[in-house]
């Protein structure tokens, strides 16, 4: 059903969601970065009619986007874009390019195959500030959004504390739209979690020292767990990312207090 040219939900106005304040598209906080991790063009357009509302990014993760037939990326990409969701292929592919001093060459195929962002990344390879601050600008320059990403995807590899407010500092000065905190995609054993996925709270606190604007992070934070605590702590429009598809729907529950875990904080604080 249709009113007044949008289309109406199950349960419009028959209540009120437990969580308030919950931002809508165009978004510049409330983002949800989704993990495609190689939906057909069926599976896209699905995606798209349950929950377009929900997903502002989606990455084509890893190098994955090297495998897709040209055809099919075109369209699958035009078809994220046509719902409002901007498409951008994963940093390592990035990485590659830039290692092999190619990164021209990328962008300009990014650009054929219809690509609205590009993640900058160094989660493998090393890469210098000043090479960091150059390819951000030409992502920029060619038209792109960018979303910028601290954080090594080994953890012996974790960069220094210093390092990484720099590196965000720096990125948002030259134009990035958010800063992605590294995860992973599986969650476990990097950046904010343990090997079990689990919040480790102080790493948190140290990202955030120094006068970091939490709403200019991403967190990657594939596990319902992880998501909870970020939006407990954090509030409905905390910026989350490397969330799975059919996890998105479940998400923006869990955002706006329709999920018994969020729930109890909302019927709680109403009895304040």
């Amino acid at each position: 059903m249709f009113r007044g040219g949008k289309r109406m939900k199950a349960w419009e106005n028959t209540f009120q969601m437990p969580l308030s304040s919950r931002s809508s598209k165009p978004r510049t906080t409330g983002y949800t970065m989704l993990i495609d991790k190689g939906l057909g063009l069926n599976a896209t357009r699905d995606l798209i009619a349950m929950a377009a509302d929900y997903i502002d990014v989606v990455k084509f993760t890893f190098g994955t986007s090297a495998f897709y037939n040209r055809e099919i990326i075109e369209e699958k990409v035009s078809l994220l874009k046509e719902a409002d969701i901007d498409v951008m292929p994963g940093g390592t592919l990035l990485e590659v390019f830039v290692w092999q001093k190619r990164y021209t060459d990328y962008l300009k195929r990014a650009k054929e195959l219809g690509f609205s962002a590009v993640e900058v990344s160094d989660g493998t390879i090393e890469i210098d500030l000043q090479t960091r601050e150059r390819i951000i600008k030409e992502a920029l320059d060619t038209g792109f959004k960018v979303i910028s990403e601290v954080g090594k995807k080994k953890p012996e590899e974790k960069p220094a504390l210093s390092l990484m407010h720099q590196e965000i500092e720096q990125d948002l000065k030259n134009g990035a739209f958010k800063v992605i905190v590294e995860a992973r995609a599986a969650g476990k054993g990097v950046g904010i979690f343990d090997e079990k996925g689990a919040v480790k709270e102080t790493e948190i606190d140290d990202i955030l020292s120094g006068g970091v604007d939490v709403n200019d992070l991403i967190w990657e934070a594939p596990i319902k767990n992880q998501q909870q605590y970020l939006i407990l702590r954090f509030g409905v429009n905390v910026n989350l990312g490397n969330v799975p598809s059919e996890e998105i729907v479940c998400l923006e529950a869990l955002r706006q207090g329709l999920r018994g875990d969020t729930l109890k904080k909302a019927y709680l604080d109403s009895l304040k």
